[in-house]
This record gives C-alpha cells, structure tokens and sequence, in this order.
C-alpha cells in the first residue's frame, strides 16, 4: 500500500467517525434529558456494563463518571450472571451499553434489574430492540455505517457511544458543580490533583532543617549554617527571633567579592537581604511556585503569625513533589 493509500485510508476513517459523532447532536431530546436526571438522582452508584468493545466503551464511561463526581462501578454482564450482580443494590442506576441491544450477557440480568426496581438507560444503535424496549430511558448512538471498509468492526458506533457516555457524564459534572478541589481530591496521584492539595505546609523544611541565625552571627558560623543545612540560604533573625532577613550562598559570593579581606569580619545583620519573599504555610505549592517565578528565587521563607520564621520551602521541595 502506498503512503497516500495509508493517508487516504485514515482521512476516511476520520471523516466517518467524525460524522458519527455529529449525528448525535439531532439526537439530543428530552431522552437525554431524562436520563441526566435519573443518573443525577442516583443514591447509590451508576452501573455500567457492557459485552465485548461495548465493555471497553462502557468501562471508560464508568471510569470517566467516578473521576467527575458520578460513584459508578462496571459489571462484566457475564459475571454478573455467576455471581457479580451481588454488587448491585437498590438505588443504583443501570447504564447498559449493546449497540445491537440483543446482547444474550446483558439480557439475561433484565429480571434481576427489574426485580431489584433500578431505573435502565441503554445506549443502543437499535432502538427497537429487546434492550430498547425494556429500557426506561434510550439514547439512540446508531451510525449509518463503520468505519472499517469490512463493516464488521465496530470503530464509528464505538466512538459515536463513548461520545455519548461523555456527554452524559459532563452534564453531571456540571450539574453537580463539581469543582477542581473536588477533581483534585479524586485524584490526589496526578499533577492537578497535586497542584490543587499540596500545600506549603506540606512541603517545607521546619524544625532541627531550618537555617537559622541571629543578627549578630559572625560569617563563618552563617557559612556553616547554610552549608549544614544545604538550603541554600538561611534566616536571619532579631533578638526576640523574628525575621529580619535571608542570607543566600549566592549573596556570600558578592560579598567575598566586595569585601575581600575583611568578609569574615562582617555579622549576618550587615550583609542580609531585608524584606525576604515570604508565604503562608496554607497556601498552595502551587502558588509558591508561581511567586518563585515572580522573583527569580528558588526559596521562601515561612513566617508564623509572630513573624518568627517556622519553615523554608525550596524550589526542589516542588520538584520533588511533582508541582513543576
């Protein structure tokens, strides 16, 4: 096959699956409607199953659900039939998904469904099926054809089915206010989750690991501080312990340049740098990355309410973290 056959056969592919999806948006009524607000009213959790590439298609759907603020879980329909529909109880919601709604798996749970008294939403291509018919809610996801040239594996009824599911999971998502605090505490392992609930807090360095030295400190001793502490840079503070200013190795360069000879001569309140960049140790890693950025520094002081310093949050803090 040549290039332009291997394009030509993906521009179809695209094309077709593309108009699959379009076709959805005539089919928006008072079905969708409906369905939203079963799923909305939902006690219990969303139950999606589905048989073969429809169960592929429905575990994402079930999976994009329970990550937006929709509790689902996925029944595999046959093992429900041995056993599994133990995990469905009343004030669950079942979504089932066969494009051909004559699914023998799916079928078979019907009574159970019905025993049990659980609203059923199908998403099916034939809405005149037997899962159709039994169904309380059906959403219509039928394509005109597949994408592949064999017309045999479903590629444009999958898609056009996920397109679907989404929908119906971002209309919860909305309806429910879901925030990103709320996305973020579903998902405490990825970087958003990390950027909205690390807090500095979490992150800095406190106790016997922060440098500390008084005002009057000689520079030897502001050296070994830092080079002890290996921050990078250490506090330095009043009598009655209350922050003052910073002292960075990068500072102890300039002022070994500038004073030469008389450098070890000099007491840590001399040379600091007053007014150092500060946070709160509630705020966000995030936003302390953000003010890092800002000033071009790679620490900040954390100053407790009595303006004693209580931490110090350093730029690899972040990295570590996974924040950057």
């Amino acid at each position: 096959m040549s290039e332009d056959k291997i394009l030509d056969v993906a521009r179809r592919v695209i094309a077709i699956e593309g108009e699959a999806v379009q076709t959805l948006l005539d089919r928006l009524d008072e079905s969708f409607i409906r369905a939203v607000r079963i799923l909305y009213d939902c006690k219990g959790r969303v139950v999606v199953t589905g048989m073969g590439k429809s169960g592929i298609i429905g575990r994402k759907i079930s999976a994009t659900m329970a990550s937006t603020g929709t509790p689902s879980i996925f029944l595999h329909p046959a093992e429900g039939s041995h056993g599994d529909l133990g995990m469905v109880v009343k004030g669950d919601v079942v979504l089932a998904v066969s494009y051909s709604g004559e699914t023998p798996e799916i079928l078979s749970l019907l009574p159970v469904i019905k025993r049990l008294a659980l609203p059923l939403i199908s998403l099916t291509g034939k809405p005149t099926s037997t899962l159709a018919q039994k169904s309380d809610v059906v959403l219509n996801v039928s394509v005109d054809k597949e994408a592949s040239s064999l017309e045999m594996a479903p590629t444009a009824s999958t898609t056009a089915t996920l397109a679907m599911g989404d929908a119906l999971a971002v209309a919860l998502l909305e309806m429910r206010g879901f925030s990103e605090e709320d996305f973020a505490l579903l998902h405490p392992g990825g970087t958003i989750g990390k950027k909205l609930l690390l807090r500095v807090e979490d992150l800095m360095h406190t106790g016997e690991e922060l440098p500390v030295v008084s005002m009057h400190t000689q520079m030897k001793d502001v050296i070994l501080e830092i080079s002890s502490k290996r921050l990078g840079i250490t506090t330095v503070v009043d009598d009655k312990e209350r922050l003052q200013g910073v002292i960075t190795d990068g500072d102890l360069r300039r002022i070994l340049e500038r004073h030469g000879k008389s450098f070890f001569e000099l007491r840590a309140g001399e040379v600091m740098t007053k007014n150092p960049k500060t946070i709160d140790r509630d705020a966000l890693a995030a936003k302390a990355l953000q003010r890092m950025e800002l000033y071009s520094i790679t620490a900040l002081v954390v100053p407790d309410r009595s303006g004693r310093p209580e931490g110090i949050l350093h730029l690899h803090d972040l990295l570590k973290a996974g924040i950057v």
